[in-house]
């Protein structure tokens, strides 16, 4: 798989947003209503879907780690 799946699968950049903005909905709305419809609009639907979960589930925040001398000394 390509390591470059999201930018080659989105091919008309904001033009499921302005779907959404024209049926007056927002994007989350929108993918739900249309999931499981054919074409374009399911097809833009479902990845909608797919990318809003991927930004939920992101890694949590790296934390400092510290130096620990095990001999006692400075």
């Amino acid at each position: 798989m390509s390591d470059h799946w999201i930018q080659t699968a989105i091919h008309h950049h904001g033009a499921f947003r302005k779907k959404a903005q024209a049926a007056g909905k927002t994007t989350e709305e929108f993918a739900a209503q249309h999931e499981h419809s054919p074409g374009v609009l399911g097809h833009q639907a479902r990845l909608a879907q797919t990318l809003m979960h991927l930004h939920k589930h992101s890694p949590p925040p790296e934390r400092e780690l510290t130096r620990v001398n095990p001999r006692g000394e400075d």
